[in-house]
């Protein structure tokens, strides 16, 4: 039998009970980011599709702001605690925030980080423009050990794919202590089940693909801070870098906001039963799931031939990259060559979405015993 890795309410004492914050942010997720009220204004932000604006206004040029991305960085900032700029996509967010560091600095980032994040650290790393070092966030001991002389903690939590959870009190008091400044990628976990600013970090990101938006649609991040200089130096990388979102995908995103808590709830506990279940199934060497949000991954018995024979023949569940839409996705990873080699060759991962928990279990089902 597969034991499931970190399977515990403990692996969320970090971040605070869940349930402490869901009734408050099912309200903000759809209250934020209106249209002032009045007769006949409309509920929704309107799409704005403009690229320059009248003068001597809030806007002028859409690679400063605009309407309907003001109103997305409004609720996005008000559910994490500080003020969010939004990128046009995640790695145009990650992106801006390395082009914060300054030259030569070391910069401690996870052993196993999201595949593009992990690519451009080591390519900065390479060119001499930042001294990596890299560290299993979920050791705290090495975390602290890491962060002396650093300029910037690059944390992860949950870890994609391997799903590790750091102490993030320890690691960010760890950091500041040695002076650095604490960026936390909260993807996975979304302002539903973790905010890091609140307990400390300089730095909050997300893919604002995934989960916050939800419905596998759009391309979009965000970087959000309480620091009010801060915030200004990374709205400026995206007036510098270019990196504006569109009008339209703002407007996808907010949809998608609406109903984030409620789809993380039921997504949530579906992932919970499954990563059980999974955990008694012959075909499965190891469950990694730590307790809590929607990604679980996998390895199995059968190693690489077994894992892709799974992705094949699955038919509610989708053979896709990404993750936290409303579908079922899963994928091995390790087929994209870029992948960090500490990934097991055969680990699936999975993306749990809202369909009925026993249609997304009989599939799996059928598909293992192929």
């Amino acid at each position: 039998m597969a034991r499931v890795v970190g399977m515990s309410r403990e692996s969320i004492s970090t971040t605070g009970d869940p349930s402490d914050q869901l009734r408050p942010l099912d309200t903000l997720a759809v209250t934020g980011g209106r249209p002032a009220r009045g007769p006949d204004a409309p509920l929704n932000s309107p799409i704005v599709p403009a690229s320059s604006f009248g003068a001597g206004g809030t806007f002028e040029y859409a690679r400063y702001d605009a309407p309907t991305t003001s109103a997305l960085e409004e609720v996005l900032g008000a559910m994490d605690g500080g003020q969010a700029t939004v990128f046009a996509s995640g790695m145009a967010a990650a992106t801006a925030a390395m082009d914060l560091i300054p030259h030569g600095s070391i910069v401690v980032a996870p052993t196993s980080a999201y595949t593009a994040v992990g690519v451009r650290l080591r390519e900065l790393d390479a060119d001499g423009r930042i001294s990596l070092r890299v560290v299993d966030v979920d050791d705290t001991p090495a975390v602290r050990a890491a962060v002396d002389g650093a300029w910037l903690l690059w944390l992860e939590s949950v870890t994609n794919p391997l799903l590790q959870v750091a102490d993030l009190p320890a690691c960010i008091a760890a950091a500041h202590d040695a002076g650095a400044l604490v960026l936390v990628d909260s993807t996975f976990a979304t302002p539903v089940l973790q905010q890091p600013l609140r307990l400390g970090a300089d730095i909050v990101m997300h893919a604002v693909t995934k989960a916050i938006s939800g419905h596998s649609d759009l391309l979009q991040g965000a970087l959000i801070t309480r620091d009010a200089e801060l915030h200004e130096r990374i709205r400026s990388r995206r007036i510098i870098l270019g990196a504006a979102p569109s009008a339209f995908d703002c407007f996808l995103a907010l949809r998608g906001v609406r109903t984030l808590p409620l789809r993380m709830r039921h997504a949530q506990a579906s992932a919970q039963e499954l990563a059980q279940r999974l955990a008694g199934h012959p075909a499965i060497r190891r469950v990694r799931y730590p307790g809590f949000g929607s990604m679980i991954s996998i390895e199995l018995t059968g190693g690489v031939p077994a894992a892709d024979s799974l992705c094949r023949s699955v038919r509610v569940w989708m053979h896709a990259t990404s993750l936290g839409g409303v579908e079922s996705l899963l994928e091995r990873r390790r087929r994209w060559p870029a992948e960090s080699p500490t990934v097991p060759d055969d680990l699936v991962r999975m993306s749990v979405g809202i369909e009925d928990v026993e249609d997304l279990w009989s599939d799996l089902e059928q598909a293992l015993q192929s």
